[in-house]
């Protein structure tokens, strides 16, 4: 049975932790950047998605540091978190491309945008 799709909030945290271990407010804000300010992240559902992707073993805590007496959760993503994303990312670049050669063949697209 096909896995199913991930929720853009959880793809764009998965993708945010590609490059490097990152801090919660810093998921935050790469998430953002990613996705040019279209996903703006609440804390609380930001950390509720961290448990989730920890329970499911695509992320893990790679560090821990105090800063100010409160406790900063670096995350990382595992190598199933890295399978995971990269699947998401190739049924989405199929489902883009399917769309995209159907809009040209109906004419209502030309190569770098609509007709």
């Amino acid at each position: 049975m096909a896995k199913a799709s991930l929720h853009e909030s959880t793809y764009l945290i998965l993708t945010a932790l590609v490059e490097a271990p990152r801090h919660g407010y810093a998921v935050l804000d790469e998430v953002r950047r990613i996705s040019d300010g279209r996903v703006d992240l609440r804390a609380g559902t930001l950390y509720a998605a961290l448990d989730r992707l920890r329970t499911e073993g695509l992320i893990d805590v790679e560090r821990e540091e105090q800063v100010q007496s409160r406790l900063r959760r670096y995350y990382r993503l595992t190598a199933a978190g890295v399978q995971r994303l990269a699947e998401e990312s190739a049924r989405l670049r199929s489902n883009a491309d399917a769309a995209s050669v159907r809009l040209r063949r109906a004419g209502l697209i030309v190569e770098g945008g609509a007709a």
